[in-house]
C-alpha cells in the first residue's frame, strides 16, 4: 500500500495587488475537500456519495457478460418494458387514489362548514374549518417528522439530484413511499396552498426505484429474472420513467410528462429512454380514462368530476390580432420579474424555516401548526370583505352554489347572491383555478377580488411550503399564476375585435408564472395545452414561456435548482463556468491519495478502510523489471468489504495465484438498491487473518476513465458529467512520476471547493462582472 501525500502550499507573499504577470493559482493540493459532502435531506443532515452509473469492467463482470446468451437477452429486455408498464399502472392508481381522497376529504369538510354557515352558526363552522385543517396539518407533519423525513417538501429537487448521480439516503425508500402518499392527501385536504403534483413525481420515482430493486431476499422476491436491475444505470432510467409518469398522472398530461422528465428531471437521456418514458405515461393516461369514466357514473362519492385537473377553456372563435400583443407581452415580462421575485422569497423562508427545524421536532410541529392556523383564518376571515354580487341571470350553474365546487359561493350572502372573494378562496385549489380558467364568466370576479387572491396565495405558498409535509409548488405557482393573469385580462381585457377572455389571460398568466418560477418551456407548453384541452393556445403560450423565462433568467436560477442548491445536493449542471478554463485538474485535487497493490495484505486493506470514508482506491502493480509502478486500475469500497466478508479469496502468501482459486459471480457484487449495507465495522477479522493476503486483480475495474494532469477542468466536467462518472483517475504527465496523481469525485466540481482553494479566482469572477467584461475574457 502506498500513500501519495499530494504537494502542499505556500504564501506566495501576495501584497494585496493584482498583477497579471503573477500566477493566480497556489498549489494547494494537500488540502482535503470538506465541501458539499453532507446535505439536508427532509430535515436531517446526511451523507451524499454517488451512485455508480459507470460499468466496472472486471473479470468477474466480464466472465458474467460472456455467459448471457439470447434467452438472457430477451429477459432483460422483457422486464424493462415490464417493470415500464407496472410503474404506469402503480403510479396512475395512486394518482386516481390522491384525488379521489383529497376531493372527498375536502369535500366534506366544505360541505359541513357551508352547512353550519346556512344554519347561521359562522363561529362553529369557523371551529370546525380550523380545526379539521389543524388536524390534518399536524397527521402529515407527524408522520413526516418521526417516519420519513426525506419525504419532507416536493421531492422535484432530490428526484432530480438522484437523476444526476447524486445517492442521498432514504429519499427512494418504501417508507419514503407511504408518508409521501399519505402525507400529500392530508396537507392538500387541509386547505394548506400546496399541490400534488410535485409529490406525484416523486411517488412515482419510488416505485420505479422500488421495482427495480433487482429482488429482494428479505422478502423471498429472489426471481432469477430480477437480477438484471442491481445496478444503478437500469434503476436510473426506470426512475426517469416513474418521474415521467407521476407528472402524467397528476395533470393526466402524458407527453407533457415525457417531456417534464426530458427537460427538468434527466441529466441523460437516450432514444430508448424516450419510448420507455411514453410506453409509461401511455398507461398512465388509459388507465385514469377508464377509472374517470367509473366515478363520472357517480360512484366516487365527491369526486365527480374534479380532482383531475381538466380546465375547459374552449373557444373555437380565438382569434388574435396586433391590439392583443401588448398585453400578452406585458404578461410575459410580468411572469419573468414576479416569477423571479417569488423564488428569491422563497428560498429566504426555506433558510429561515431551517434555522427553526434545527432547534427540534417540536419546533417544526408547531411552526406547521402555525402555518396551518393563519391559513385558515385568512381563507374564512378575507371573503367577510367581500361584497355579495346578485346571480347573473344566464348562469350555467346553479347560483348560489351550496356545497364544495362552483363558481357562486353563498358564504354569508342572502339568497340570490354569491360572494365572489369566497368563490375563489374558500375553495380547494383545483376548483380556484378551474373558476379562473373558465370561459364566459367575465363579469363573474372584480378585479379587486383576484387581486387580493393573488396576494394571498402569494403568501400562503411561500409560508406553507417550507413546513416538514409532502408539499407541492406546481399548483400553487398555477392558481398564483392564474389570479394576476385574469387582473391583467380585466385590465386590458374587453376591448373590441378581441376573442381573449378573462379565462384565457388566466390561462396565459399561469404559463408565465410557472416560466418565470421554473424555467421550464416547452413541457410546461404541452402540459398547459394538455390541461385546457386547447391548441389555439399554442402560440401564446409560447411566447409568454419564451419572454418569461428569458426575463426571470436575469436574475436567479430556478426554483428547483435554489432547493437543491441550499439543501446541499452537489449538482452537476451541464455548462461550464468560465474561471474553470483556467484551472486544470491538477489545480483541484485534494488528498492525500491512498492506493493499493494488486496483491494486498487483509490488514493494510482493513486500515485503510477504517480510518478514510473514500469509496474509491487506485490498485498498482510494479514492474520487477525496473521497479516502476503502474496503474492497473480502480476498485470500489463496496467490492473491497464483500471481499472482506466472504473470506473465500484470503491468501497465505502474496506469491499465490491471483484469485485464490475461488470463484465469483456477479451476483456477489451486486449493488444492493436499499436497506442496510455492510460496513468496514460490520466485519469480524481475527489478528491470522489479518497477516494473509487477498488479489485485487480480478475484482479491479481494469479500464477506468483517465484524464492528464494537464487538461482544463471545463474539459474534465464535460467529460465527467456526460459519461456519468463517480470517479475519474487522474494520470501525470511525467511518466517517470507515481502512475497516478489523484482521484476527481463530483464534490471536486463544486464551485465551493474551487474557489475555496483559489479564493483570488473568486475576487476576480466578481470584478469581471463588475467591468461587465466579456465571459471569455482572460486574465492571463
Amino acid at each position: 500500500m502506498n500513500r501519495l501525500s499530494p504537494d502542499g502550499g505556500g504564501d506566495d507573499g501576495n501584497d494585496g495587488s493584482e498583477s497579471l504577470a503573477s500566477p493566480l493559482l497556489l498549489p494547494q493540493r494537500s488540502l482535503i475537500n470538506s465541501t458539499s459532502q453532507v446535505a439536508l435531506v427532509g430535515a436531517n443532515v446526511c451523507p451524499i456519495e454517488s451512485l455508480d452509473y459507470e460499468i466496472a469492467e472486471n473479470d468477474v463482470f466480464k466472465q458474467d457478460w460472456r455467459s448471457r446468451g439470447k434467452k438472457q437477452m430477451f429477459q432483460y429486455l422483457f422486464m424493462k418494458w415490464s417493470l415500464c408498464f407496472l410503474v404506469g399502472l402503480i403510479v396512475s392508481v395512486i394518482g386516481f387514489f390522491n384525488n379521489l381522497a383529497v376531493e372527498n376529504i375536502a369535500g366534506l369538510k366544505f360541505v359541513v362548514t357551508s352547512n353550519m354557515m346556512l344554519a347561521g352558526r359562522f363561529k362553529m363552522a369557523f371551529f370546525v374549518f380550523s380545526a379539521s385543517n389543524l388536524v390534518l396539518t399536524l397527521f402529515a407533519t407527524l408522520i413526516t417528522a418521526f417516519i420519513a423525513p426525506a419525504a419532507a417538501g416536493s421531492g422535484i429537487p432530490e428526484v432530480k439530484a438522484y437523476l444526476n448521480g447524486v445517492d442521498a439516503p432514504g429519499i427512494l425508500s418504501l417508507r419514503t413511499l407511504f408518508v409521501k402518499v399519505v402525507g400529500s392527501i392530508s396537507a392538500v385536504s387541509a386547505s394548506l396552498v400546496v399541490g400534488k403534483a410535485g409529490p406525484m413525481v416523486h411517488t412515482g420515482a419510488c416505485v420505479a426505484s422500488l421495482l427495480g430493486q433487482g429482488g429482494s431476499k428479505k422478502y423471498g422476491l429472489t426471481w432469477k429474472w430480477l437480477r438484471f436491475f442491481k445496478n444503478d444505470r437500469d434503476r436510473r432510467d426506470l426512475v426517469t420513467c416513474g418521474s415521467a409518469a407521476g407528472i402524467a398522472a397528476a395533470f393526466r398530461a402524458p407527453v407533457g410528462g415525457v417531456l417534464f422528465a426530458l427537460e427538468e428531471m434527466a441529466s441523460w437521456w437516450r432514444s430508448a429512454l424516450l419510448w420507455r418514458s411514453f410506453f409509461a405515461t401511455a398507461v398512465v393516461a388509459i388507465v385514469l380514462r377508464a377509472l374517470i369514466d367509473v366515478c363520472l357514473s357517480g360512484k366516487c362519492g365527491l369526486f365527480g368530476k374534479g380532482g383531475l385537473i381538466m380546465f375547459d377553456v374552449y373557444s373555437a372563435s380565438i382569434t388574435y390580432h396586433l391590439t392583443d400583443v401588448p398585453s400578452v407581452l406585458l404578461l410575459g415580462v410580468m411572469g419573468g420579474i414576479l416569477g423571479s421575485f417569488y423564488n428569491f422569497l422563497l428560498e429566504k423562508v426555506l433558510r429561515m424555516y431551517n434555522f427553526i427545524n434545527e432547534k427540534g421536532t417540536v419546533y417544526k410541529i408547531l411552526l406547521a401548526c402555525l402555518i396551518s392556523l393563519f391559513t385558515s383564518c385568512l381563507l374564512f376571515g378575507v371573503p367577510w370583505l367581500g361584497s355579495c354580487q346578485p346571480c347573473p341571470p344566464d348562469a350555467l350553474e346553479a347560483c348560489p352554489t351550496i356545497g364544495r365546487s362552483g363558481n357562486y359561493k353563498k358564504f354569508q350572502c342572502s339568497s340570490g347572491h354569491y360572494n365572489d372573494l369566497a368563490s375563489l378562496i374558500f375553495n380547494t385549489n383545483d376548483d380556484a383555478i378551474r373558476n379562473l380558467f373558465s370561459r364566459n364568466t367575465d363579469s363573474e370576479f372584480h378585479a379587486s377580488s383576484v387581486l387580493v387572491f393573488f396576494l394571498i396565495c402569494c403568501v400562503l405558498s411561500i409560508l406553507s411550503y417550507g413546513i416538514v409535509a409532502p408539499v407541492g409548488l406546481f399548483v400553487p405557482v398555477i392558481v398564483t399564476g392564474a389570479s394576476y393573469g385574469r387582473f391583467v385580462g380585466m385590465l386590458f381585457g374587453g376591448r373590441p375585435h378581441s376573442s381573449l377572455n378573462h379565462g384565457l389571460y388566466a390561462v396565459l398568466g399561469a404559463a408565465s408564472f410557472l416560466g418565470g418560477s421554473m424555467r421550464m418551456t416547452v413541457s410546461l407548453c404541452v402540459i398547459l395545452l394538455e390541461l385546457t384541452n386547447n391548441l389555439l393556445l399554442l402560440p401564446l403560450i409560447m411566447l409568454v414561456l419564451l419572454i418569461s423565462k428569458t426575463v426571470a433568467d436575469a436574475f436567479n436560477g430556478n426554483i428547483y435548482d435554489l432547493i437543491m442548491k441550499a439543501k446541499g445536493f452537489p449538482y452537476l449542471v451541464a455548462h461550464t463556468e468560465p474561471y474553470m478554463r483556467q484551472l486544470t485538474v491538477a489545480d483541484v485535487l485534494s488528498g492525500p491519495l491512498w492506493t493499493f497493490h494488486g496483491v494486498e495484505k487483509v490488514g493494510t486493506i482493513v486500515h485503510v478502510l477504517r480510518i478514510t470514508k473514500h469509496n474509491g482506491f487506485p490498485v498498482v502493480d510494479e514492474c520487477s523489471q525496473d521497479d516502476s509502478r503502474v496503474l492497473y486500475g480502480l476498485i470500489l469500497r463496496a467490492h473491497l468489504v464483500e471481499l472482506l466478508k466472504r473470506k473465500d479469496g484470503f491468501m497465505s502468501t502474496s506469491a499465490e495465484s491471483r484469485g485464490g482459486g475461488v470463484e465469483f459471480s456477479a451476483a456477489d457484487f451486486a449493488k444492493r438498491g436499499s436497506g442496510t449495507r455492510d460496513t468496514i465495522d460490520d466485519l469480524e477479522i481475527s489478528a491470522e487473518e489479518m497477516e494473509m493476503y487477498v488479489d485485487l486483480h480480478p475484482f479491479t475495474n481494469a479500464s477506468p476513465y483517465t484524464v492528464v494532469e494537464t487538461m482544463s477542468l471545463a474539459k474534465a466536467l464535460v467529460l465527467f458529467r456526460q459519461l456519468g462518472l463517480r470517479h475519474l483517475l487522474v494520470i501525470p504527465k511525467i511518466t517517470n512520476r507515481s502512475p497516478v496523481v489523484g482521484i476527481l469525485t463530483r464534490h471536486d466540481f463544486m464551485p465551493e471547493h474551487v474557489l475555496g482553494l483559489h479564493p483570488l479566482l473568486f475576487r476576480s469572477r466578481w470584478k469581471r462582472l463588475r467591468l461587465q467584461v466579456p465571459r471569455t475574457f482572460s486574465i492571463f
